[in-house]
């Protein structure tokens, strides 16, 4: 099973346990599948990784292009009904 780092927790889990992130064409997207074509960044299904992923310009820098605010905002609704279950 690949390997890859949480942006949050930096620590290597198997793909499979964390969540992608994709820069496609420009607009940060979330990526269930873990298939769709663009640069992608992981986080953990935690809530402290999320915030911290979203300190700084953590997910900016893994997916070189800048987050709008509007994907924030869509990302950390999707984070906060993680947190609840």
């Amino acid at each position: 099973m690949p390997q890859r780092t949480c942006l949050g927790c930096r620590q290597v889990k198997s793909k499979g346990e964390l969540i992608r992130v994709v820069n496609n064409g420009g607009k940060a997207d979330l990526d269930l599948s873990g298939k769709k074509p663009g640069r992608g960044a992981y986080v953990c299904p935690s809530g402290s990784c999320w915030e911290k992923a979203f300190k700084g310009n953590r997910l900016e820098n893994a997916l070189k292009a800048q987050v709008l605010q509007e994907d924030k905002v869509k990302l950390l609704q999707y984070s906060k009904k993680l947190w609840s279950k």
